[in-house]
């Protein structure tokens, strides 16, 4: 089985990154994210601490809004509206899902579109969903698709299973997957038999947040398996498949570490940068 590392993927996209913002230094520009983090869930934490890494690496900024679990509504807002308003922040990332006291959807509604660098608002859903070519679409999913793209794997004709339905991953995903002519079953843990489904699919795409739901005997000989799972087991970070159960029947799949969220921070970097861009 080949496996199919983020790494080589990162570097390519640093590449592109780092000449544009060259352009952008000449006028006096850094692209800068704003993070804004409730509470301290460990996968946010693990998340940040990788992309922080990432724009450290090429010269980019991060600015951390660290907020507390019981933090009011009005004063997540307060935070969102500050960083709007402020010229030289170029994106904004809000951790999601957010404590349950918190209307979430009126919340991510009031990120400036502009600003929008993983698909947050019902603005940017849209373009995503109608292929408008308008705004950013939410970084998991374009982590998959510039995979794909450098590992030379075409979902032209291809059966893609996506075992997930978040508005997150999930149903972008198939979207996404659908401008490229695949042919898209988005399942999820309420499925029936989604054994049989997931055994019928050329490529599966696992994104259900469910810690190791995927083994062997879910995956034909030759499927192409992307692992998006992104879950803490006995404080270790593992996906939704178990890989080593794998080895001995998919062609291709990206490990958990070191796969699709490997890509993802430089696909925030890449949005990030384009916002800069656009601000000009």
């Amino acid at each position: 089985m080949e496996e199919l590392r983020g790494m080589p993927v990162v570097k390519h996209i640093a590449q592109g990154v780092s000449e544009r913002m060259e352009k952008l230094a000449e006028r006096g520009i850094v692209p800068t994210l704003a993070v804004i983090r409730v509470g301290e869930r460990e996968d946010d934490l693990s998340y940040e601490r990788g992309l922080l890494k990432r724009f450290d690496s090429v010269g980019a900024k991060v600015v951390g809004k660290v907020l507390p679990e019981d933090v009011t509504q009005e004063e997540l807002i307060k935070v969102l509206k500050d960083c709007n308003h402020d010229d030289g922040i170029h994106g904004i990332l809000l951790f999601r899902p957010l404590p349950k006291h918190l209307d979430e959807k009126a919340i991510v509604e009031m990120v400036d579109p502009r600003k929008d660098v993983d698909c947050m608002c019902l603005t940017n859903i849209a373009h995503t969903f109608t292929q408008s070519g308008l705004g950013h679409e939410p970084c998991t999913p374009s982590a998959v698709i510039e995979m794909m793209d450098h590992y030379g794997i075409d979902p032209t004709g291809k059966k893609v299973v996506v075992v997930g339905r978040s508005m997150v991953v999930g149903k972008p995903m198939a979207m996404m997957l659908l401008k490229k002519n695949a042919t898209v079953t988005i399942c999820h843990t309420k499925t029936k038999d989604l054994k049989s489904e997931c055994k019928n699919a050329d490529i599966i795409v696992a994104c259900a947040g469910v810690a190791g739901m995927i083994d062997e005997s879910y995956v034909s000989d030759g499927a192409i398996v992307f692992d998006v799972g992104i879950n803490v087991v006995d404080g270790k970070l593992v996906g939704d498949v178990k890989y080593e159960t794998i080895l001995d029947s998919a062609a291709m799949a990206t490990p958990v570490p070191g796969g699709v969220g490997t890509v993802t921070t430089s696909v925030l970097l890449k949005h990030t940068v384009s916002s800069a861009e656009n601000m000009l």
